[in-house]
């Protein structure tokens, strides 16, 4: 008898130590975040390193995919963080209610204008400016000045140059689309698309058909392309040969460039709200910023981050880029993209 009291407490002891929760269990923080996202592998030891933690990323599709999985997903998330959600699309995360407020401390350390949710359910995480992108040596081939402004690009000897993307499948065509709202008013961008039409403009769908099919410095036959503000340091970098100046630049005279912040949050709901703000921090820190500029090819929002000397030499950002309020592109994105359809694609 006393044997079988013996192995029942055996069993019993076995099962309660199965069922119980491994106290030397790794924690896991996830993340979501858009396809582009990129960040080096040792930054992302560093933290799980630091605060004892695994940290898994997935990925829900370009921005709006994203955002609106998050939104289907309120209050019972798909992750403990969402990373990725531009001001072209913060309404609609806002409005969806996706996030839970947290003032991180880091905060202070940023300027206002990257602040565009006062509630703090938002932070901003990085910035830059979308532009038209030059191929220089189409122009010093034929001799012809380079466009400083949108109006410039209207002129005869502009004409059949310009590549842009469509705005309703593309995150930069939506940027520029909104660069030329920005500048000529709802009352006149229309008519601006319209000229833009008339001299010869090309549409394809996406940034990478447009820059790597079309533009004329990657073989195509347009020498002027909708991009990034970042793209030219990156040709020197990705160069196969050393380069001593970037092939391409920027066009970034007032008016002529939309500037995109992206954000971050912590998703309503999670179970790792403390892991989560520590992730929202790290975001924030420099070793995170410095780092981000190389790996998405942003620029990092937090001041005192050091810049890569190829952004230094070839990166341009505009002195007067188009900000328009985040609610007012929610309530008049859709209509403004079925607009400029309707006059560009007909």
């Amino acid at each position: 008898m006393q044997n079988y009291k013996l192995i029942f407490l055996a069993l019993a002891a076995m099962i309660l130590a199965a069922c119980a929760p491994k106290l030397d269990e790794t924690p896991i923080l996830t993340v979501m975040t858009h396809d582009s996202f990129a960040i080096s592998e040792q930054v992302i030891l560093e933290f799980e390193s630091d605060y004892n933690v695994d940290v898994v990323f997935i990925k829900l599709g370009d921005t709006g995919e994203a955002v609106n999985k998050a939104v289907l997903a309120a209050g019972n998330p798909l992750a403990d963080v969402f990373y990725g959600v531009d001001n072209s699309f913060l309404s609609r995360a806002l409005d969806g209610d996706i996030f839970e407020v947290y003032a991180s401390p880091q905060l202070a350390e940023l300027a206002d204008e990257f602040k565009l949710d006062p509630t703090n359910h938002a932070l901003p995480i990085n910035f830059g400016d979308v532009c038209i992108n030059i191929d220089k040596a189409y122009f010093a081939d034929n001799g012809l000045a380079m466009p400083s402004t949108l109006d410039d690009l209207l002129a005869e000897e502009y004409a059949d140059l310009l590549v842009v993307q469509n705005p309703a499948t593309s995150s930069p065509g939506l940027a520029f689309l909104l660069a030329t709202i920005g500048t000529y008013g709802e009352s006149g961008y229309l008519d601006y698309w319209a000229a833009l039409r008339e001299n010869g403009l090309k549409v394809v769908n996406d940034w990478e058909s447009a820059y790597y099919t079309e533009f004329s410095h990657w073989g195509g036959a347009y020498p002027l392309v909708v991009s990034y503000s970042s793209s030219p340091p990156a040709e020197v970098i990705f160069a196969e040969t050393a380069l001593d100046a970037a092939p391409t630049t920027s066009m970034i005279g007032a008016g002529s460039c939309f500037r995109q912040i992206e954000f971050a949050g912590i998703l309503r709901g999670t179970e790792q709200r403390e892991l989560a703000e520590d992730w929202i921090d790290f975001m924030l820190s420099l070793s995170f910023q410095e780092d981000l500029p190389l790996q998405m090819f942003v620029f990092p929002v937090l001041a005192s981050a050091a810049l890569p000397q190829e952004f230094i030499s070839y990166a341009k950002l505009s002195e007067f880029p188009v900000n328009i309020e985040h609610s007012l592109i929610a309530e008049n994105r859709e209509e403004w993209i079925i607009a400029w359809a309707e006059e560009v694609l007909r």
